[in-house]
């Protein structure tokens, strides 16, 4: 129906199929009672067809004049004025067009046309009747208007918002890039001295890591299984840098690979693990990445069996950039209720993140049944 009102062709024909139903409808009383109503002695079912036909030549007219006069508040009245003026224009060719049309469809003489006939007194009821139809014509033309400038100033604050979040997701991003960047240098630059073999290897993995950011910077969302990628290079950069103190576990679930997830969450989370759960034990720890389906939702959890929260630490309070920007991020993209992020002390020490979310996959419907 879209691609037929796009061509003046199609426009044509919907307005034939309207004013001929509309003919066909204004018709009916009079086939069902078995005389005219109408015109008085005129066949009631032509005399219909004239009658709308004629208005379905007229209205494109009015609707072009319409177009063309001011639609802002402070000029209504002009516009009041103006279809006022043009509706004493209208009525007139109206009084034309159809009783042309009566003459060609044989309910009428061609001698109507003349000045005498169409300005006659005794049309003056009819005359009427098509000026008030004129202004029925203009009401309905009025309200579609205002229906467009609706959907108009709805899809203008719709993109506006679209654009608004993008930009904070961007802005949020953009945080964590030099952050995890920073972080990373500042462990490499600690083994130059010390180990330039081991050193060397890291810059590697760095490079690996810079790679696949710059490869989703425009992708706010990505299948769990791009983000587990992403996370490979930071996870080795840690374990040369920690050895055996540093274990990671992966359980993923298979149903849980192609979840939809924000880019570049996972990293700040094990980020935060590493540095202030596990770094500060002599012994070292374990870090454990985990995904799962939970009916319509995914739960992603990272957990470390380090030294675990402070005392009186607060998610709203006392969370540094990482864990601040991935959760405003999740938040941004699944609002209204639809995710959660909670930190929270481990029950066997250390400490957990757990975060749930919608469960999508590319291509596929909200609750990851493709």
């Amino acid at each position: 129906m879209n691609r037929l009102t796009k061509t003046w062709v199609g426009r044509s024909v919907l307005a034939a199929i309207f004013w001929t139903l509309l003919s066909v409808f204004f018709a009916m009383p009079s086939l069902v009672r078995g005389h005219g109503i109408m015109y008085k002695g005129f066949d009631s079912v032509r005399g219909s067809f004239a009658w709308w036909w004629s208005w379905g030549l007229i209205t494109p007219f009015i609707l072009a004049f319409d177009r063309r006069l001011p639609f802002s508040g402070k000029q209504i009245a002009r516009r009041i004025l103006a279809l006022l003026l043009a509706s004493l224009v209208f009525t007139v060719a109206y009084r034309y067009v159809n009783a042309a049309a009566c003459a060609t469809l044989g309910i009428g003489c061609w001698n109507a046309l003349r000045f005498s006939k169409i300005f006659a007194l005794s049309n003056f009821d009819d005359s009427l009747w098509n000026w008030l139809v004129y202004w029925v014509i203009v009401g309905a033309i009025q309200a579609y208007r205002y229906y467009e400038r609706y959907l108009s100033s709805e899809l203008h604050l719709a993109r506006m918002e679209r654009s608004f979040t993008e930009a904070r997701l961007n802005a949020l991003r953009m945080q964590l890039d030099p952050h995890f960047l920073f972080n990373a240098l500042n462990t490499i630059s600690s083994h130059v001295e010390r180990d330039p073999k081991l050193t060397r290897r890291m810059i590697e993995h760095l490079g690996d890591l810079l790679r696949r950011s710059l490869e989703t910077k425009d992708r706010q969302e990505v299948p769990l299984a791009v983000e587990m990628e992403f996370l490979a290079p930071y996870l080795a950069i840690q374990k040369i840098r920690f050895g055996e103190k540093l274990k990671i576990e992966m359980q993923i679930e298979p149903e849980a690979q192609n979840a939809i997830v924000p880019s570049l969450m996972l990293q700040p989370l094990v980020e935060n693990a590493i540095r202030h759960g596990i770094s500060h034990r002599a012994s070292g720890g374990t870090v454990t990445v985990s995904a799962r389906r939970m009916d319509d939702q995914l739960e992603i959890r990272v957990q470390d069996d380090g030294v675990g929260l402070p005392p009186g630490w607060t998610l709203e309070s006392s969370a540094g950039l990482g864990l601040s920007v991935t959760r405003e991020r999740v938040k941004s993209l699944h609002p209204n209720g639809e995710s959660s992020f909670a930190v929270r002390p481990r029950r066997d020490g250390g400490a957990e993140v757990d975060i749930f979310l919608p469960l999508r996959v590319p291509g596929g419907d909200t609750d990851g049944r493709a």
